[in-house]
């Protein structure tokens, strides 16, 4: 948990320089590939990871594996090395990510249902969620057969289950009292 509020406040401090030099959207695809090296290749975890390797060295090692990365990435990314927390990177990209679809007013919203959902199916649930939300909406779907059938929509801290399986778990647990 300290990890992920620190890597926080180092994404906000980021996305606050980026929006100060207009870089948004270039600071933003710089770590969306430090977050995919991330979860691509186990050894950059052990390397950022490492407390053997020297902060000088693991700079030397970043400006080349990062080496098109926009100016201000990088002596972010030197910045953060230096302050040894480098192991916090992949967080740092991962929550800078929710951090500038939240300042663009993106709604991230993953939908998962029994089966792929018809076209007006989806927009009935779409535009319902629509007028929940201020922002647009950003789609993922899923499919999990062992809903049986309906939907679950999850945006954020927000779940709604309208889905066979929890009604019929609703059934027992009534039945079952």
């Amino acid at each position: 948990m300290k990890g992920t509020k620190a890597a926080s406040r180092y994404a906000k401090a980021l996305l606050d320089l980026a929006i100060e030099n207009n870089m948004v959207d270039q600071v933003a695809a710089d770590m969306k590939y430090l977050s995919e090296v991330s979860g691509e290749t186990k050894e950059f975890i052990v390397f950022l990871n490492s407390p053997v390797i020297k902060s000088d060295k693991k700079i030397d090692v970043l400006n080349e594996i990062f080496g098109q990365f926009e100016e201000l990435t990088r002596r972010f990314v030197n910045l953060v090395t230096k302050n040894r927390r480098e192991s916090l990177l992949p967080e740092i990209a991962h929550s800078f990510d929710a951090h500038v679809k939240e300042y663009k007013g993106i709604v991230p919203v993953t939908l998962i249902s029994a089966v792929q959902l018809d076209g007006s199916t989806k927009d009935q649930i779409l535009s319902k969620l629509n007028g929940m939300v201020k922002g647009q909406l950003e789609v993922t779907e899923k499919i999990d057969a062992d809903l049986i059938g309906g939907f679950v929509v999850r945006m954020g801290d927000t779940q709604i289950d309208a889905s066979v399986s929890r009604q019929l778990n609703d059934l027992k647990q009534r039945l079952t009292r």
